[in-house]
């Protein structure tokens, strides 16, 4: 009897375990899928996107996920003209993109914030919206104006493509003016080592990007976070969205909707971004 009451009791745990892991298993709609597809954009979205690219092609070695960036407006730009299944960007769609492209199809997926950053030994620990548009504007241009060390302030931009500068000339900068002698980095990576390298710098990247390798001071006494993201403290923030040209394929919502899932939103907090769901 004890025998047999054991031999059921291990059935029911192999039955519960294997039905648990079926229905925890967020991968198993890739077993019966193959083939190709491609993914570029906003730089922001990269961690994640690699992330899960990674986990699917182990999974299913029949499946090949290409993951490049490039930019919001180049993310755009490339879904909208059938050169990739989907096109990141750091932003909503334009209407002048929109008036061009006006099949797309967005997913958003997380949230972010744009925080200004200068580098590590910088002594300021908190700066202005006044003083960031000033600085951005070619007025204020030594750091001993700001009380910080005697230095030429090097400012340190995005191109117009970037999802990451919309938010940031927005919501930072209110649409204010950028000194034409800025210097132009390609990517949030890009940024942050060109901060790290140069004391006198100033610049901008993803909240999901700053490590050690740079400080992000207080913007108007608030903590860059993205805690301070989400209780709307701090205000320069963004959507991070993926772009389809119309209704994806099969292999491509079956990606989106990976990524919109609880395992994703695991990766997407490890990376500093807030899960949309």
């Amino acid at each position: 009897m004890n025998r047999l009451m054991k031999s059921l009791g291990l059935s029911v745990m192999f039955v519960l375990l294997l039905c648990g892991g079926s229905l925890a298993d967020e991968l198993t709609p890739f077993d019966s899928l193959h083939g190709e597809m491609s993914i570029a954009g906003g730089t922001a979205h990269l961690p994640v996107m690699q992330d899960a690219a990674r986990k699917i092609m182990t999974r299913n070695s029949q499946i090949v996920i290409t993951v490049a960036g490039g930019g919001s407006g180049v993310g755009v730009q490339k879904v909208g003209e059938g050169l990739v299944d989907i096109g990141n960007s750091g932003r909503p769609v334009s209407k002048k993109e929109l008036a061009k492209y006006s099949d797309l199809v967005a997913f958003p997926f997380a949230v972010d914030g744009v925080a200004v950053v200068i580098h590590p030994q910088n002594p300021l620990a908190n700066l202005t919206s006044t003083q960031i548009q000033d600085i951005f504007a070619g007025k204020i241009t030594n750091w001993q104006q700001l009380g910080g060390s005697d230095g030429t302030i090097n400012i340190y931009s995005r191109d117009e493509a970037s999802g990451t500068r919309a938010v940031f000339w927005k919501k930072c900068l209110a649409k204010g003016l950028v000194a034409e002698h800025a210097n132009i980095v390609p990517s949030n990576g890009a940024m942050k080592v060109a901060i790290s390298r140069d004391a006198n710098a100033i610049g901008y990247v993803s909240i999901g990007h700053i490590d050690g390798s740079v400080k992000a001071p207080l913007f108007n006494d608030v903590a860059a976070s993205q805690e301070n993201a989400v209780n709307g403290s701090y205000v320069v923030v963004r959507k991070l969205y993926m772009n389809t040209k119309g209704q994806p394929s099969p292999l491509v919502q079956a990606f989106i909707t990976y990524v919109l899932g609880d395992e994703s939103a695991t990766s997407i907090e490890r990376h500093g971004y807030i899960p949309l769901h």
